[in-house]
């Protein structure tokens, strides 16, 4: 919860914002150890592990990497259809793939459909 406030911290004071390690002690050992001189102990091996890790990271760098917004929807029956439909009409574009001839999967099997009995195909 609170590793943004940290990283941001870390990087104001001029370090890369990944060199920090974050132990937390609250929720993995004073909410659920019961004996003091265990989670005392606990806490001290957990701080320890995290300065041991600290000791080996190395700095990274935020990229950014531009996305197409695009879908694939694999399926053409009722539920593929649909699915595209939505995808569309938030203004992405859809791609169908269907390993049959047509699409409508198990829906042209059907006469008509219940509520308008409507014709299926």
């Amino acid at each position: 919860m609170h590793e943004n406030t940290f990283r941001k911290a870390t990087a104001a004071g001029g370090i890369n914002a990944y060199m920090m390690e974050m132990v937390n002690i609250r929720e993995q050992d004073s909410w659920v150890t019961h004996d003091k001189g265990q989670a005392t102990a606990k806490a001290e091996k957990l701080v320890r592990m995290a300065v041991a890790k600290a000791l080996r990271n190395k700095p990274l760098q935020v990229n950014t990497v531009p996305i197409t917004k695009r879908a694939l929807v694999i399926g053409g029956g009722i539920a593929g259809m649909q699915a595209a439909l939505d995808i569309a009409e938030g203004g992405h574009q859809v791609v169908i793939v269907e390993r049959e001839a047509s699409i409508g999967g198990k829906m042209t099997q059907l006469d008509k459909t219940f509520p308008t009995m409507d014709c299926a195909a």
